[in-house]
């Protein structure tokens, strides 16, 4: 078993009890900090549930406009908001200042994070828009990262098993928005932003999460989905551009034309 993984209690019933008991973040001083388990006693109830909780996700590359398009809509929508955690994450600066290093920290982080989300989501029983999703971890992130000498194998093996026990307790969004980008709009994006730790984002590290990106959306068959090229458009100064992906995400959700 990996040393950050304490162990996963077996399922028994439908009162399932995962526990992801401990994970251990190995701090630049070595002291091991020990972080709150994760209980999946409710999860077999919420998937059995009558389904009636609607549940857009928001999809693409790191500057394709997730954060700004899911406040503009959950405003329009009147929607709950559900934004990936950027600002509190504790492993985003290490990881861009050493990648090898915090990979797996980091893709574990998120893989607990939205699955965390998902349970809140499917409990709240609200309408919710969710910017980024659980499946662009485990399909574009970690193996990107394995495949350019990022993550070991040990890594991506351990963390692709865990996903794949997670993601057999939930369900896919009722509408996946994926928002299509080539690198010079990310690269744009990026630097009018001005976070500190993405300014040393690579080009070929980009590019290749894009090649990803197009690959997996091609192939996603778990739900709906609506593709939006990103690139000519902006959606906080140029209303015609939100209007008009709101009509088709009100064509997809309710049939409208």
């Amino acid at each position: 078993m990996h040393p950050y993984i304490a162990g996963i209690k077996k399922v028994v019933g439908l009162q399932i009890r995962l526990l992801i008991k401990t994970y251990t973040d190995l701090s630049t001083s070595g002291t091991p900090k020990q972080i709150s388990c994760v209980s999946l006693s409710r999860i077999s109830n919420i998937k059995i549930q009558e389904h009636f909780i609607m549940h857009v996700a928001i999809a693409g590359n790191i500057g394709s406009g997730k954060t700004t398009l899911t406040t503009l809509l959950a405003k329009h929508f009147n929607w709950e908001p559900h934004f990936e955690s950027v600002d509190d994450n504790p492993y985003l600066n290490s990881f861009y200042e050493d990648m090898r290093r915090w990979s797996f920290n980091l893709q574990i982080y998120f893989l607990n994070s939205r699955f965390r989300q998902i349970i809140k989501i499917r409990e709240s029983g609200k309408q919710v828009i969710q910017d980024r999703t659980i499946y662009e971890d485990a399909h574009i992130f970690a193996p990107n990262l394995h495949e350019m000498n990022l993550m070991t194998t040990r890594d991506f093996d351990n963390y692709r098993d865990l996903f794949d026990l997670m993601s057999s307790f939930i369900q896919p969004p009722d509408l996946l928005v994926y928002l299509k980008a080539s690198v010079p709009t990310l690269v744009n994006q990026i630097q009018k932003r001005g976070r500190d730790y993405e300014e040393s984002i690579r080009l070929d590290y980009l590019k290749s999460l894009n090649e990803r990106y197009e690959n997996w959306i091609e192939g996603y068959d778990i739900g709906k989905k609506l593709i939006v090229n990103v690139d000519k458009m902006d959606f906080t100064t140029k209303p015609e551009d939100l209007g008009y992906v709101i009509d088709r995400i009100n064509a997809e959700l309710h049939g409208l034309f």
